[in-house]
Parts: C-alpha cells; sequence; structure tokens
C-alpha cells in the first residue's frame, strides 16, 4: 500500500502539465473579463496579452478555467493553452490543443490555431510564427517547439476543442 501511495504521488509530481476540459467552462458574469476576450480577436493579440499579464508558474494539483487564470495572472502550460484556445475559439478560430510527450516522464502543451496563412501556436505565451512563417500541420508546429529543446518530443496528440482525440503520432 504504501509503495502505491508514493507511485502515486510521483505520478503527479512528475506529470507536469495536465488536461482541463473546456466543455465544461460558462463564461462568468464580469464584464471586464468579457471585454478584454472581446478585445483579443485574433491568436497574436491573444498571445501578446498573455505575455505582458501572465507568468508562468507550475500548478500541480488543479488547473483552473479560463476565468481563474486571467484573474490569477500565473498557471502553466495547460492554463496558458487553455486560455489561448477558449479565446481564439470565442472569436470563431479553429483551435487545437497538442499535448506533446518527450523522453523525460514529462509532457507539455501548445495551443494551435488555423489563421489564414497556415498554422499558428502558441507555447506558453509566446507566439509562433515567428518571422511570419507559418506551419503547414501539427508536425511542424510540434517540430518548432521542440528546435531548442535539449529534450526531443518521443510522440503528440491532438485534440479538438472538445477534447477529442483526433490524430496522434508516435516517432
Amino acid at each position: 500500500m504504501k509503495k502505491i501511495i508514493i507511485f502515486l504521488i510521483l505520478t503527479l509530481l512528475l506529470s507536469g502539465c495536465s488536461v482541463f476540459n473546456l466543455n465544461d467552462f460558462v463564461l462568468p458574469d464580469d464584464i471586464e473579463f468579457i471585454n478584454t476576450i472581446n478585445e483579443l480577436d485574433t491568436p497574436k493579440k491573444i498571445c501578446s496579452y498573455m505575455k505582458e499579464y501572465f507568468t508562468y508558474e507550475t500548478h500541480l494539483f488543479y488547473e483552473p478555467d479560463p476565468y481563474t487564470f486571467w484573474k490569477l495572472k500565473r498557471g502553466d502550460c495547460t492554463d496558458f493553452a487553455n486560455f489561448g484556445t477558449f479565446v481564439a475559439s470565442y472569436h470563431g478560430h479553429e483551435t487545437w490543443q497538442v499535448h506533446i510527450y518527450f523522453n523525460s516522464s514529462y509532457f507539455h502543451i501548445i495551443a494551435v490555431y488555423k489563421e489564414s496563412y497556415g498554422y499558428s501556436f502558441s507555447s506558453n505565451q509566446f507566439y509562433y510564427p515567428k518571422d511570419d512563417i507559418y506551419h503547414n500541420n501539427f508536425q511542424e508546429c510540434v517540430d518548432r517547439d521542440f528546435l531548442f529543446r535539449l529534450d526531443d518530443w518521443v510522440s503528440y496528440e491532438v485534440y479538438d476543442y472538445n477534447m477529442n482525440l483526433i490524430e496522434k503520432v508516435q516517432r
């Protein structure tokens, strides 16, 4: 029993990012939040806002909804991806969350947006394309996100806004 408890605790601590289902999120009756969301009508504006106002902070045991994240102004990759996909979807953009697994026990989540020139994405509060180079598919987004990381990705899963698995790739 003691080994099982230790295993569960270690699994939680080493899991890094986790998943929040946006289907259950209800837009709060907060005019400041709604006004902010209404102003952020492009992925680039969303990411600029996140870069200016939000700070990265690991959340080991919970993932706040987009409103709570907006109020706290700090969170991890799941919080950034949830906020980005929620706001972009609110404005009619097609969005996905990509869960990227790498050699260690951690994984990372990015938000991917369909724009007129191709796919863009946000990794935490940072917006890609850099130098206006858009991507043709999800793997190009994943490869770009891992370009300067010390660890390489081994697989990824793509989820639509409703958290339906739509693509799974193993290296």
